[in-house]
């Protein structure tokens, strides 16, 4: 297969969450061009799982590869650009399905002792495909339910040949969070008629930022980025609503609770304090990507001794991955696999460096033999 050509005919056609459906036909036509003597196809929703026969299997090795695009318009200017204008794969995610592409045809090819699972699944970006495709393998396709997985995901900032992991805590527990507050509009000559929304998400936006800074254990970690505020229609009329979307970030789900419980006095004290409504919705929430330690340290140890590759023991980031729903479950492993992008991910302008293609499928290959 052609593995630069398949990343750019994805690259063409990024969809969002639950929506994959030219990607899913695609990758099918590319399942059904290999041969299919040692392969089971199966599909669900928007994604697809293909069972690849062993030759003395005594367990199920599974890799795990994401598939939707996110709502960014384009900025590559490249000749292969995203044709549905609105959305592209600024994450990688047509790296990895081209990667997991070239994976299949190699176990097709060379076959393990033991079975392999390549799951091409939808919805990481939102609203959350791993839980609901792993309630799936466990209910209705238990004989493609692993006894490992494995997964990776680009990083820009590491060079073509580095791969970069370490045991335990790789990402972190992650939760949307929306806050929309419901006042009384009104004419801006007339602001004692009113109660003021822009005004209440003002001050609830400075708050919320308080709650790291005084509420979580210095040594701990958390983040609450509120990346959006849009309030009112128009310069002269107070605002009748507001809304607040954001992220929040922790290490263990403790901390998240905790987080969650101040964010909820908070808004009840505007409330309070600007006569008002306020409700909290907090979308799409993935556990933490935490490494089983002695399969991670069999990676990065086949990593420092295979040609071409550069090991590197990483740092937990505050990165957000609904693989944490596989590795709370099952012994898993997610690694960083360079692309030296100058722009980093969910960039308009993130162009991976398609080098990758050709040393990652025979990588990954190797380490499952291994297993």
């Amino acid at each position: 297969m052609d593995l630069v050509k398949i990343r750019r005919d994805l690259h063409e056609i990024p969809e969002i969450g639950f929506q994959e459906k030219k990607t899913q036909r695609y990758l099918l036509d590319l399942i059904h061009s290999l041969p299919q003597e040692r392969l089971e196809v199966a599909e669900w929703r928007t994604g697809v799982a293909v069972k690849v026969f062993g030759l003395n299997p005594t367990k199920t090795i599974a890799w795990r590869t994401d598939i939707d695009g996110l709502p960014i318009t384009e900025e590559t200017g490249l000749p292969f650009s995203s044709t549905h204008l609105g959305f592209m794969h600024a994450c990688g995610h047509d790296v990895h399905m081209a990667t997991a592409m070239g994976l299949l045809e190699k176990l097709v090819q060379e076959p393990l002792d033991d079975d392999a699972v390549v799951l091409f699944q939808p919805a990481e970006e939102g609203p959350g495909g791993a839980l609901p495709l792993l309630e799936w393998l466990k209910t209705s396709k238990q004989d493609f339910m692993p006894d490992l997985i494995c997964a990776m995901h680009i990083a820009p900032e590491h060079p073509v040949g580095t791969v970069a992991t370490k045991p335990g805590l790789l990402f972190a527990n992650t939760s949307e969070l929306f806050i929309d507050l419901h006042g009384k509009g009104g004419h801006a000559a007339y602001p004692h008629l009113t109660e003021d929304m822009a005004v209440a998400a003002a001050s609830l936006l400075m708050q919320l930022q308080t709650i790291v800074s005084r509420n979580i254990n210095p040594m701990d970690s958390a983040v609450l980025t509120v990346g959006k505020m849009s309030a009112g229609t128009v310069q002269n009329i107070i605002a009748e609503h507001a809304r607040l979307e954001g992220t929040i970030r922790t290490l263990n789900n403790e901390s998240m609770a905790k987080v969650k419980k101040r964010v909820e006095a908070i808004c009840r004290a505007v409330e309070e304090a600007y006569n008002c409504r306020v409700s909290i919705d907090y979308g799409s929430g993935y556990l933490e990507v935490d490494n089983d330690p002695e399969l991670a340290e069999e990676f990065l140890q086949f990593a420092e001794a295979f040609d071409g590759v550069t090991a590197v023991r990483s740092v937990a980031a505050m990165t957000g991955e609904d693989f944490g729903y596989f590795t709370a479950e099952i012994p898993g492993l997610m690694f960083w696999a360079g692309v030296d992008s100058e722009f980093g991910l969910h960039h308009a302008k993130l162009h991976p460096d398609e080098a990758i293609l050709g040393i990652m499928p025979n990588f990954i290959h190797q380490f499952f033999k291994t297993l």
